[in-house]
């Protein structure tokens, strides 16, 4: 039987990088924000706070995208839309979403990787 011993705490410095890449992975979707959080929430605790509100926001992006690609479909069958250039404007409105969430994730990363705490101006907080 091996002896498992606790991974060392995250520097100051460590803490910030981490965290702030926890907001700039959510670029790609949450996946990337999930799995720092899960690796680093015991090492540093701004990295657990960050990760925790990286995570909640990635994840309402994907229900954003989900839900708008959806009332646009809905939206370009009800209005009977015969081309598919606006038919498919209408179903990608889910890209704004995306756009948006991309943007506001750099944004957290420019803030956090100076050490200041970031809260998205929108997010269901999933995990607490």
């Amino acid at each position: 039987m091996t002896d498992a011993t606790p991974a060392a705490p995250l520097t100051t410095a460590e803490d910030n990088q981490w965290a702030s890449f926890a907001h700039l992975g959510g670029i790609l979707g949450p996946l990337p924000s999930l799995i720092i959080w899960l690796v680093f929430k015991d090492r540093g605790s701004f990295t657990n706070q960050e990760g925790k509100e990286a995570l909640n926001f990635q994840i309402t992006v994907v229900i954003a995208i989900f839900a708008l690609g959806i009332v646009g479909s809905i939206l370009a069958g009800a209005l009977f839309i015969p081309t598919f250039g606006a038919s498919a404007a209408l179903s990608g409105l889910g890209w704004f979403a995306w756009l948006a969430g991309a943007i506001f994730s750099v944004i957290a990363f420019l803030k956090v990787k100076d050490g200041i705490a970031y809260r998205y101006p929108f997010a269901i907080r999933f995990i607490k």
